[in-house]
């Protein structure tokens, strides 16, 4: 949403002016990435600059060669409209003085830039060679925010203290030097979620005496910052061969259609709330049935609900000392129990002793 203090920013600022000319713009409808080289296809090229998608800028953290897509996306430019969607949310007065985490392609910077002037903005980005593309391209832009190398997790105290701390990339925990560089009053904003799935919200943070709270405000996807990422044992460490045979079994009423949502609802989220240190991965359905399996993160628990076309109930396998399903089951019926909350009811509190979520009062929280 382009809200009217950021329109001179969106005119001026050419989204195409920071985009390399190998890329790959994402199919909203395929759910792939296609290679589009602008000297081999300049039409298509700017095409896709022009169109409100995200576009992988980088696969495999530089490692990647060819045109094809690589294993992992790990930088991009996103989607104008959810970028100026978390620079709105920002709030940002002439003369404040911002952390943007995750310089990417520098787009994000140059509309800060724009907007505050080249003394209010510093950008980090933990990638040498994006963030050499970055400043580069900000420079024959004129725009000249501090570029800094680096990790964003750590902040860039030199700038500090920051009116507003704004991230590009995804979060697992709120770094406590967002926190500590951040005046009182000020604001962190940032893509914020669990390890049980991709299903982020942003957070929008008041930041106080050491710590920081507020509501989540809508249902986001980024790249995850590199020092959070999720390496996941393979399945196999968990199961077996054979290893379903020994699980203990059960079933439940409740149905795919429930369960199985989007991953911009609300379900996938509050589950990752409720439910600590898990990860849900939903399989492809073959021949009428959907596995959903659940690995845990401090052991190696695992379950599995396997959902049948035209079955009343699901049939539900657990493994280890935790029991997954159970947890997960439970705390779906928590979120229908509490009429289904969306993201803007849940909200965050981060203190030097770790994070808590809780749901529409600060004062009812629960570690995440």
């Amino acid at each position: 949403m382009l809200t009217p203090d950021w329109a001179p920013a969106f005119a001026a600022v050419d989204r195409a002016a920071f985009l390399p000319d190998l890329m790959w713009p994402f199919d909203m409808n395929t759910g792939t990435s296609v290679a589009v080289d602008r000297s081999d296809d300049p039409d298509a090229w700017y095409a896709a600059a022009d169109s409100n998608v995200p576009i992988v800028t980088q696969w495999d953290d530089g490692e990647h060669v060819g045109t094809g897509p690589g294993r992992v996306s790990t930088s991009s430019s996103s989607m104008p409209s959810v970028v100026y969607a978390l620079l709105g949310t920002t709030t940002l007065d002439e003369g404040m003085n911002v952390l943007d985490v995750g310089t990417g392609t520098g787009e994000t910077a140059g509309a800060l830039t724009h907007r505050l002037g080249r003394g209010n903005v510093t950008t980090v980005e933990v990638d040498p060679a994006v963030s050499l593309r970055a400043a580069e391209r900000l420079g024959a832009a004129g725009l000249f925010p501090t570029v800094v190398r680096g990790d964003g997790a750590g902040g860039h105290l030199p700038s500090a203290p920051y009116d507003r701390v704004l991230a590009t990339v995804g979060v697992r925990e709120i770094p406590g030097a967002w926190i500590e560089q951040t005046r009182r009053g000020g604001l962190i904003v940032a893509p914020w979620g669990t390890h049980y799935s991709n299903a982020d919200a942003v957070a929008r943070l008041v930041v106080g005496d050491g710590e920081a709270s507020g509501r989540f405000t809508r249902p986001v996807e980024f790249m995850k910052l590199r020092a959070q990422r999720l390496s996941l044992p393979g399945h196999g460490e968990y199961v077996p061969a054979g290893g379903m045979a020994g699980a203990h079994t059960s079933a439940t009423e409740i149905t795919e259609a429930e369960f199985v949502t989007g991953r911009y609802t609300a379900l996938p989220f509050a589950l990752g709330l409720r439910v600590r240190d898990c990860v849900q991965a939903v399989a492809d359905k073959r021949d009428g049935a959907r596995p959903v399996w659940f690995y845990g993160l401090s052991d190696r628990s695992w379950a599995c609900v396997m959902f049948r076309d035209g079955e009343e109930e699901a049939r539900v396998w657990q493994s280890g000392p935790r029991r997954l399903w159970d947890e997960v089951e439970g705390a779906y019926r928590w979120w229908v129990g509490h009429d289904r909350p969306e993201h803007t009811r849940f909200g965050l509190t981060v203190t030097a002793g770790g994070q808590r979520a809780w749901l529409d009062d600060p004062a009812d929280s629960w570690a995440v």
